[in-house]
């Protein structure tokens, strides 16, 4: 029942996106371009998501628990820092560029338009350097915290 609530949400998310324009990158381009062939559709796109999100929201904390888990996980965290404005500017930088985010994306590569699987394929090379890099700058921060002495020797002897 689980994996069915989700491929219904899925889907009807996917049905939303279509017949709201947003697996076309020139919806969004156009949403972008205010001086130029300027399209508002967007913007309404995004305030219908928003008011459904709201009200399905405050309907859906009031329930004691998650239909399919046994507690709501909801983010703690409210501070902004680098790593979230960076993200949230290369978030924008490749909507912006591309015409795609990763829902319509995955879409339009599901009806296998080449743009939308090229943009997959270069957000999973995305996801995989930062995920080195990460693992990386954490080691690296450890390791500038943990005393020279405590330190294990290199080359493992």
């Amino acid at each position: 029942m689980k994996l069915a609530s989700f491929f219904v949400a899925g889907f009807l998310f996917a049905i939303g996106l279509v017949v709201g324009g947003m697996t076309q990158p020139k919806k969004i381009i156009n949403f972008l371009d205010v001086g130029g062939d300027w399209d508002p559709s967007l913007a309404f796109v995004m305030l219908g998501a928003v008011g459904v999100h709201s009200l399905t929201y405050r309907l859906t904390m009031r329930r004691s628990s998650p239909l399919f888990a046994a507690k709501f996980l909801v983010p703690q965290r409210s501070d902004i820092d680098a790593r979230l404005v960076l993200g949230g500017v290369i978030f924008g930088a490749g909507w912006g560029l591309g015409g795609y985010c990763p829902g319509p994306a995955l879409v339009a590569g599901g009806a296998l338009v080449q743009e939308a699987l090229l943009f997959i394929g270069m957000t999973v090379i995305g996801h995989w350097v930062f995920g080195r890099y990460d693992a990386w700058a954490r080691q690296r921060a450890v390791e500038a915290s943990t005393p020279k002495e405590n330190r294990a020797p290199v080359g493992g002897t």
